[in-house]
């Protein structure tokens, strides 16, 4: 009866939750420099140095920050004839294309799997941070040691 007479209402009230002890804006602070410092770091890193449960720690990245994770670029080191050689070939492939009706049937079409010998960095696990796509690239060399796997395909069979 005191439920009723207090509430108007014999309902259970809804609990408000817990204290959100981890989000407060000193922590979301203190979160923003350490990704301005290191945007490159883990979250689980980034955790273990802040004292911060990583699940607090997403979501005062996505949450309060507004961040998302975004993979690094790998582009291929090009050296100056390189671009004309690239616009040359293209030119060339134009021309045959007009000419021959079945060459691109003869065109043999192919890709490789690197796996690097040198410890080269795998954009799988390397995320940077921040609100924005900071566009990031990493040049590498044209031919650092590695293993290759190849497969090639035509209009022949594989």
């Amino acid at each position: 009866m005191t439920k009723f007479r207090t509430t108007g209402s014999a309902a259970t009230a809804k609990s408000p939750g817990r204290n959100r002890s981890r989000r407060t804006e000193q922590q979301i602070a203190v979160v923003r420099d350490s990704v301005t410092l290191s945007p490159g770091k883990s979250i689980r890193r980034r955790s273990q140095q802040l004292g911060i449960p990583t699940t607090s720690l997403h979501r005062i990245l996505h949450k309060d920050l507004h961040m998302s994770a975004y993979k690094i670029q790998l582009t291929q080191h090009l050296q100056p004839p390189d671009h004309g050689r690239r616009r040359q070939f293209a030119d060339w492939v134009v021309e045959r294309l007009a000419a021959d009706e079945n060459f691109a049937k003869k065109i043999i079409f192919s890709d490789e799997a690197h796996f690097h010998l040198s410890g080269f960095v795998n954009k799988q696990n390397c995320r940077f941070w921040g609100t924005e796509n900071p566009r990031i690239m990493q040049q590498r060399e044209m031919h650092p040691l590695r293993a290759t796997v190849w497969c090639g395909f035509w209009a022949g069979g594989v």
